[in-house]
């Protein structure tokens, strides 16, 4: 009788700007330590290996907050310390690694594998993908001019505290009306950590959970052949797992 091939086990690391996440396969809660603007790769990967010491995984899934070529960094985080762009994060955790933007990466969690869907991250800034049949894109939508100053401004974590949660929630109600009709999507999710302060849902849109972000790193793994292919490209797959011949 044939063997089968034991599942690997995944790590996911889930960067952001306040927090970072991380699930393993297997475990039933998260762990988490405080990144900010001092957090480095080589921090982050001590810390990581230090609170999931006793956990067994295989492979790492990354989320990282800023775009992604060919499965690594082209740039620096706005939100956290340097030294990210051409770290080798295999080499410091000892195990392959897989690389995607954190939006993402949620936005591939989120998914209910049909049509297309617009994911907005709600967190120290602004996270963006758009996921069309399966195939899922980073954006980077919090750049573009609105105003006088830019998208990722007029929701932001900072913009929430200084204008409180009702006043902000209209802001990022004006935003997503704005993004909507550019985009045409047929679903519409609103992730992040400050997703749940909004006092009121945007029309057209429902909530994600930062959850999602840990089954989006799973699927990076479970997908093995689409993966591959992703990395020479920016675009990635999110369809069921395909199959062994």
């Amino acid at each position: 009788m044939q063997k089968t091939a034991r599942r690997r086990k995944v790590l996911v690391i889930d960067v952001g700007g306040t927090n970072v996440k991380v699930l393993a396969t297997g475990q039933t809660e998260r762990r988490k330590f405080p990144s900010g603007r001092e957090m480095t790769p080589e921090r982050m990967v001590a810390e990581v290996r230090a609170i999931t010491k006793d956990w067994d995984y295989d492979v790492v899934s990354l989320g990282y907050p800023g775009p992604v070529k060919k499965g690594h960094p082209v740039s620096e985080p706005r939100n956290l310390g340097k030294g990210w762009v051409g770290f080798d994060f295999e080499r410091a955790l000892e195990r392959p690694v897989r690389i995607m933007n954190d939006a993402a990466m949620q936005a591939v969690g989120s998914y209910k594998q049909h049509g297309k869907m617009l994911f907005l991250g709600l967190g120290t800034g602004l996270g963006s993908s758009i996921v069309v049949q399966g195939a899922v894109r980073a954006l980077e939508l919090g750049t573009f001019p609105y105003r006088k100053k830019t998208i990722e401004h007029y929701v932001s974590r900072e913009r929430l505290n200084s204008r409180g949660a009702k006043k902000w929630s209209k802001d990022v109600a004006e935003v997503v009306a704005h993004l909507i009709k550019a985009a045409q999507p047929d679903d519409v999710v609103l992730g992040g950590g400050n997703a749940s302060k909004l006092t009121e849902i945007p029309q057209g849109c429902r909530l994600g959970s930062n959850a999602n972000a840990f089954i989006g790193g799973f699927r990076m793994w479970e997908e093995v052949d689409m993966w591959e292919e992703a990395e020479e490209t920016p675009t990635s797959r999110t369809g069921p797992p395909a199959r062994a011949a």
